[in-house]
């Protein structure tokens, strides 16, 4: 399940404005060409994170315009960037994005680690020098139908990604170093655990600000070490709590030591990761194994809903429903995230 959007950052129907899929696209790409992208890239780029923003995650959505083309500016990410391949034995490869944004290279480092899986059962790659990598769950899932399971996450950067306390702290120290797990699952598709291991995924402060909505309650503090549900708190020098407390932080903290006590230190990019694929075919036929899941998921979703919940839910189809259900040719953004960015990509649309 992606990071859903949570509870306290809300917006009223009115404060968002529906986009034609193709105008939200072309400003999208013109932003990034105009810093130095190459169009095919600005263009997948743009395609997955209008995807992102109509499966309802909206902190890994369009509102990363805004923040690409700010690091394109301060030299963070490198404009066309190449993606190299380095093989270390026949299912061991190495991807090295050199400061490119990151969802091409984790696309080809899921694909190629999902293909190596295939021909040999399982299969390990790292990805280094990588910008932002969008939203996992779309990588993880296309690896599920393919039928593998993967497991990825990144961490590393905490000298420069000081944005989650540990567990019992008040100090930002670690990144929110995400995790994604995927696997073929039943008659209604993969099963993806798309998360961060922060109460929030960085995005989702950033959107909040940038629309001008609170956060929800218990998941940022501020510099004291006090419960805000303020944005601003956050930037003047706040934390955000780990997810499921030490839970979360161990988690996270995991990830950090294999990011660079393991990988190496980050010297581009982000974060550094790892990505496990397994063939599934290797334990049990495709038929089977997604009988088997079905079984066992109908059983989750049959359960009685809390009272305030309307239905329980298996991760990765409240995102896939939503997009389903969504008019295809239209994508929902808040009104202040879509005017500064047709306003970077001189356009008018932003005052419609």
């Amino acid at each position: 399940m992606a990071e859903p959007a949570p509870g306290g950052v809300k917006l009223r129907a009115a404060d968002r404005v529906a986009l034609p899929v193709a105008t939200a696209r072309r400003a999208a790409i013109g932003i990034l060409v105009e810093r130095g992208c190459r169009a095919d890239e600005a263009a997948e780029i743009a395609d997955h994170l209008i995807e992102a923003d109509r499966m309802g995650v909206e902190s890994h959505g369009l509102v990363r315009v805004l923040q690409y083309a700010r690091e394109y500016e301060t030299g963070l990410l490198t404009p066309a960037a190449p993606i190299d391949c380095t093989r270390d034995g026949p299912n061991r490869l190495r991807v090295e994005a050199h400061g490119g944004i990151g969802i091409r290279a984790m696309r080809v480092a899921v694909a190629r680690a999902t293909r190596d899986a295939g021909a040999h059962g399982l299969a390990l790659a790292t990805l280094t020098g990588a910008g932002h990598t969008g939203r996992l769950g779309a990588f993880a899932e296309a690896a599920a139908r393919a039928g593998c399971m993967t497991i990825a996450l990144g961490g590393g950067d905490r000298t420069r990604w000081r944005m989650v306390a540990p567990h019992g702290g008040t100090q930002a120290l670690l990144p929110t170093n995400p995790y994604c797990i995927g696997l073929p699952g039943g008659d209604r598709g993969p099963v993806i655990l798309d998360l961060a291991t922060s109460m929030l995924a960085g995005g989702w402060i950033y959107a909040a600000r940038a629309a001008g909505v609170a956060l929800p309650a218990g998941a940022v503090i501020d510099r004291h070490g006090a419960p805000t549900d303020d944005p601003e708190a956050y930037f003047a020098g706040g934390a955000i709590l780990p997810k499921g407390g030490a839970m979360g932080y161990g988690l996270a903290l995991v990830a950090e030591l294999v990011g660079e006590a393991m990988l190496g230190p980050v010297r581009r990019g982000e974060i550094n990761w790892m990505i496990l694929a397994v063939d599934c075919r290797n334990f049990r036929a495709p038929d089977a194994m997604q009988a088997a899941a079905e079984a066992i998921l109908a059983e989750i979703r049959a359960c009685p809903p809390a009272a305030d919940v309307a239905r329980v839910e298996v991760p990765g189809e409240r995102e896939r429903d939503r997009a389903a259900d969504a008019d295809p040719g239209l994508v929902h953004l808040p009104r202040p995230i879509w005017a500064r960015i047709a306003a970077l990509a001189g356009s008018g649309e932003g005052q419609r």
